[in-house]
């Protein structure tokens, strides 16, 4: 098993702040990216002449290559070190946002979205496994704070930023804007991120990657987001176009965990990950908490433009209420770092879900806003407890040498979930649309709108005459009310594996590969026998004791005599 370092110290230097910092402007810049789009999307559309289908594209080839690539990024960033990995992605998130401003037509502006989903999933997962690296598990909730609030700034910044953009027609500078971001981002990285870089030549390099692994995922996963896009807007769901990949994908990701668990030297997700109870529950939580959030965030603006005639911008601002999983994702995260123990605040996150979806599932058109937006606020606070608390019970079993690969599955079980979560609620929206609302008023949305079905009415409910604009409302908030109690059966599902979990103590030691260590040599100290690892910081000058002129140093220090193991695999017999 690599040899881990002491317990980190409790006051970091000025080295530690430094990475710290490039993390998080890296976080902001996807995070923008990610909430201005959606708001300017509809200008873009009409400035580029989008159809339905290329429209729906913008958003599922973000998605969509984001997702399949972060089981990779972990392996990337095990093999080629995290550095290189980070400055990777950076790099093709800016190169998209450059294709994307430069778009003169609906191709490149999709093509452009893909690289920016490579590089956008890559910037999430790393920051999250260079975190790992930096502060033990122990402390982690107390620095996911940082990260949370950066991730919050840009959510709530973004549709500002889009729709003021959008408003004047300028919507290229929303990817123009990310440029100059991604700059900074790459200059601190490349200045202040120099972490351990794994030995051996480049193609060596290659040779330990798991070609097949991401081969298996990308089609695997790719084949499923098509049947979920094509369902219901191309093609019937029980048509055999969309039956057909969607199998073929489920299947592929079966047959994946099966060969990764029994076939490649160094697996994209080692088999390790999932053998065990406490690490498969959270992963199972993360999947529900990513596919019920995404749902709440979509259908509730829904609700209060069809409901409560309120304008886009209007019905964003009232859903502002399940804005509140951020701060209590940091109370979350404070009480696991003070009292140590995770299992309480994921139960407690998990009773609060349920709560304000059951909540939910009672409003229809006649509640009062007010009332809906205190239900949204609730929802929030239970899914911001379970979002900062899913990686304890993943971490807590496993060696600190697979936080990267369990961090990278981790973000990719949540942002598949994503796709599941719009796909699941529109569906079950749409048909009880279709099943409550008059034929006549039906017969008026566009040819082609399928799973879009309720954003392409929504816009003709305050044109209608005042009886059967009630009557359409009340079938809003009814079919609605369907996909609330869905959501509530699939939360409960959640919290049932929340009840497998073990209570594990939390890391108290950072993995000595890649762990940044603040050090003031002697110049008397000699190596004690052992084998070698990695550690740098900011070091005194060898100038003398008065000579405090800090240098900032690369080094080989001593570790316990134990085999380095950059491939991150348990040695044979290694239990967890």
């Amino acid at each position: 098993m690599p040899p881990e370092l002491p317990s980190a110290p409790a006051r970091k230097g000025l080295t530690f702040w430094l990475i710290f910092s490039s993390i998080c402007i890296s976080l902001f810049v996807s995070a923008l990216e990610l909430t201005t789009v959606s708001t300017a999307l509809p200008t873009i559309a009409d400035d580029l002449q989008l159809r339905t289908t290329a429209f729906v594209w913008v958003g599922t080839a973000y998605s969509l290559a984001s997702t399949a690539f972060l089981p990779m990024s972990g392996g990337l960033a095990e093999i080629f070190g995290r550095r290189h990995a980070m400055l990777l992605s950076i790099t093709l998130f800016a190169l998209g946002s450059a294709l994307c401003g430069a778009a003169r037509n609906q191709y490149e502006l999709i093509a452009g979205r893909a690289v920016q989903g490579l590089g956008g999933g890559g910037i999430r997962s790393l920051a999250v496994i260079i975190l790992a690296d930096l502060v033990t598990l122990e402390e982690r909730g107390l620095y996911g704070i940082l990260t949370g609030l950066t991730w919050s700034i840009a959510c709530v910044v973004g549709p500002i930023v889009g729709g003021s953009l959008a408003a004047r027609g300028w919507w290229r500078w929303l990817f123009y804007l990310n440029l100059p971001i991604a700059s900074v981002a790459a200059v601190f990285v490349f200045l202040f991120l120099r972490l351990p870089t794994p030995p051996g030549t480049f193609r060596e390099k290659i040779g330990r990657l798991d070609f097949i692994g991401n081969f298996i995922v990308i089609a695997s996963t790719s084949s499923c987001t098509l049947a979920l896009t094509w369902g219901g807007a191309v093609a019937p769901w029980t048509s055999i176009q969309v039956l057909a990949p969607l199998w073929a994908g489920l299947l592929g990701l079966a047959f994946f965990l099966l060969y990764e668990a029994t076939i490649p030297t160094y697996p994209l997700v080692p088999f390790v990950l999932m053998c065990n109870r406490t690490s498969l529950s959270g992963y199972v939580q993360a999947f529900v908490v990513g596919l019920v959030t995404l749902c709440v965030v979509y259908f509730l603006p829904v609700y209060f433009q069809a409901c409560k005639d309120a304008s886009a911008i209007h019905s964003a601002v009232l859903g502002l209420g399940v804005a509140a999983l951020a701060p209590a994702a940091i109370v979350a995260g404070v009480l696991v770092s003070k009292t140590q123990r995770y299992r309480p605040q994921m139960w407690i996150g998990w009773c609060i879900i349920l709560t304000g979806l059951g909540l939910l599932s009672t409003v229809r058109s006649a509640t009062p806003t007010w009332h809906t937006v205190v239900f949204g606020v609730v929802t929030g606070v239970g899914l911001g407890f379970e979002y900062s608390t899913t990686m304890f019970p993943v971490q807590a079993p496993l060696p600190v040498s697979q936080n990267a690969r369990a961090l990278a599955f981790l973000t990719f079980v949540g942002s598949f979930a994503g796709v599941w979560g719009l796909t699941i609620g529109g569906a079950i929206l749409n048909n009880q649309l279709a099943r409550r609302l008059p034929p006549s008023f039906l017969s008026s949305a566009p040819a082609g709108t399928g799973s879009a079905l309720a954003y392409a009415l929504v816009p003709q409910i305050a044109a209608l005459p005042p009886a059967t604009r009630l009557g359409v409302q009340a079938a809003f908030a009814e079919a609605l009310g369907v996909v609330w109690t869905a959501l509530l059966g699939l939360a409960g599902l959640g919290l049932a594996a929340s009840l497998f979990m073990r209570g594990l103590p939390l890391h108290t030691k950072l993995d000595a590969r890649w762990a940044l260590v603040d050090v003031l040599p002697d110049d008397d100290d000699e190596e004690a026998p052992g084998r070698r690892g990695w550690r740098w910081g900011w070091g005194q000058s060898r100038m003398g004791p008065r000579a405090r002129t800090p240098v900032l140093r690369f080094e080989m220090v001593t570790v316990p005599a134990v085999q380095v193991d950059f491939g991150g695999n348990l040695p044979v017999g290694e239990k967890v």
